[in-house]
């Protein structure tokens, strides 16, 4: 049978080795000797690790190569701090940390701006959150970090929501391997095809991003049935006004539209 070489940063990653669960215990025993050869052979066992998590995120357009150094970043800050007394896998103690480096990476150049202040609670908070689970061997609650820190709750949730990357409708939410459940197929339903789903999405934010008194003309108009001449009476202006104003509106909305496709 023919093998396919995959290459990551000159990696062959057919090629990657496995380390058995008791290799690994072996290996970190070596390490905490002072053995940092042992630490290579663990970096490397356990490369494929961080193959199969980086493909969750291959959807997000990010170059391969990138996410997989982030992620091989995430590894070795996971076997710096892993502890055989934590009686877990590594695999366990491992993947929250080498998904929450890709994810920091994803906030760090996101193109949403976040304020510096918000921005550096949060860095607290996931420090906090890596320091407590690193003594507790258990994921602390948002509620433990907040009085670890001594900043209040809604702070820590909203911090944390804020440098969340923005999602793709194509993003798998589900993968196993054969045909992934896109975030698209969790929000649309047999009674609104998702083109037309799409359509209405892109028509509320067209709609948003107008003046009040335009969104307000256009509601009006179509969303409650008005005429011009009731539009008009109802905020005192002339109904040549309300229509050069639809007019006007439909106009920016159909090209803001336009500039989406």
């Amino acid at each position: 049978m023919a093998r396919f070489k995959v290459d990551l940063c000159g990696v062959d990653t057919q090629a990657l080795p496995v380390l058995k669960n008791e290799e690994m215990r072996c290996l970190f025993k070596e390490l905490t000797n002072g053995n940092q050869a042992a630490r290579e052979k663990l970096i490397g066992g356990n490369l494929r690790l961080v193959l199969s998590i980086i493909q969750r995120f291959q959807h997000r357009g990010e170059s391969g190569d990138d996410l997989f150094q982030v992620g091989c970043i995430g590894l070795i800050k996971a076997i710096d701090n892993f502890d055989l007394k934590h009686n877990v896998k590594f695999s366990t103690y491992a993947v929250p940390m080498i998904l929450g480096e890709i994810r920091r990476h994803f906030r760090d150049h996101q193109p949403i701006r976040v304020s510096r202040s918000i921005k550096d609670l949060a860095y607290q908070i996931m420090k906090t959150r890596e320091a407590l689970m690193n003594e507790e061997h258990e994921e602390p609650t948002l509620k433990r970090i907040s009085e670890t820190l001594g900043v209040k709750l809604v702070d820590v949730v909203f911090a944390l929501d804020a440098i969340q990357e923005p999602m793709s409708l194509f993003d798998p939410v589900y993968d196993d391997g054969s045909d992934p459940v896109l975030l698209m197929d969790q929000v649309t339903n047999e009674k609104t095809p998702d083109h037309e789903w799409l359509t209405q999405l892109e028509l509320s934010q067209s709609l948003n991003q107008l003046q009040q008194r335009e969104t307000y003309i256009l509601t009006k108009r179509y969303y409650e049935g008005l005429t011009q001449t009731e539009v008009a009476e109802e905020i005192g202006i002339s109904q040549a006004q309300v229509s050069r104003l639809e007019k006007q509106a439909l106009k920016m909305m159909y090209q803001r539209m336009k500039e989406a496709e």
